[in-house]
């Protein structure tokens, strides 16, 4: 007699340890016996917190959800539970804290969006040390601008003077970086509103998205450099 087959778990059903029924992988109790379900796959904060994709979040909903779950998997409802569902919770409130924080910043949010989505982080390696094409007049200009004060600096400058040029430098590099959070924010509204867009269309968004958030990490390096120089210049 020919044995019936084993039955195979879909990858978005988690199975119950404690009834063997099956949950969807974004169930955080199982449907069966109410009790807590051991994280499933990781990786995806938004359905975490039974969120869609979307960029534009409510930070008094997310809060809310965040406190809620926060109370469910709280370790000290399960102190005398068995050594599973002990275990469950401590996952659970650990990757809990880890996805709230995330969310909860616009930034990681995209990276975060990025990655579940599939397309390469905003923060590779590979893009550390190129200069994004759109900022290389504003990297040319304030290199030279560096050097110059440097310079002046060993050469026994007067301090004051530099303060101001290093200032002046400055300001470009901040206007752009307002330009970019404009960009960003369009973007993450056209991303929003494309729920139901063709999925080369959302995916050139992202794509967009991940090239401006480049963008924006490299000016944020470029005033951290601004900053560096001032501090050498001591108190004026």
């Amino acid at each position: 007699m020919t044995p019936d087959p084993i039955p195979v778990r879909s990858a978005s059903m988690l199975e119950c340890r404690s009834c063997g029924a099956g949950a969807p992988v974004d169930e955080h109790f199982c449907p069966q016996c109410s009790r807590i379900l051991a994280l499933g796959r990781d990786g995806d904060y938004f359905s975490f917190f039974g969120l869609p994709r979307r960029l534009g979040l409510d930070s008094r909903d997310l809060e809310q959800r965040f406190r809620d779950l926060s109370r469910k998997f709280h370790p000290d409802y399960f102190y005398n539970a068995p050594p599973a569902e002990r275990l469950a919770s401590l996952e659970r409130s650990s990757y809990l804290n880890d996805a709230y924080r995330t969310l909860r910043h616009p930034a990681a949010r995209i990276e975060h969006l990025l990655a579940v989505e599939g397309l390469p982080p905003a923060t590779s390696d590979q893009d550390g040390a190129k200069v994004p094409p759109a900022l290389l007049e504003e990297v040319f200009a304030l290199n030279e601008e560096l050097d110059e004060i440097r310079e002046l600096r060993e050469s026994g400058g007067d301090e004051a003077a530099l303060r101001t040029r290093l200032d002046v430098a400055r300001t470009p590099i901040e206007h752009k970086r307002d330009e970019h959070e404009r960009r960003i924010q369009e973007l993450g509204d056209r991303w929003d509103s494309e729920a139901d867009s063709p999925a080369a269309e959302r995916l050139a968004t992202l794509e967009a998205l991940r090239e401006q958030l480049l963008e924006r990490k490299y000016i944020d390096n470029l005033l951290a450099t601004i900053d560096r120089e001032a501090a050498s210049l001591g108190d004026s």
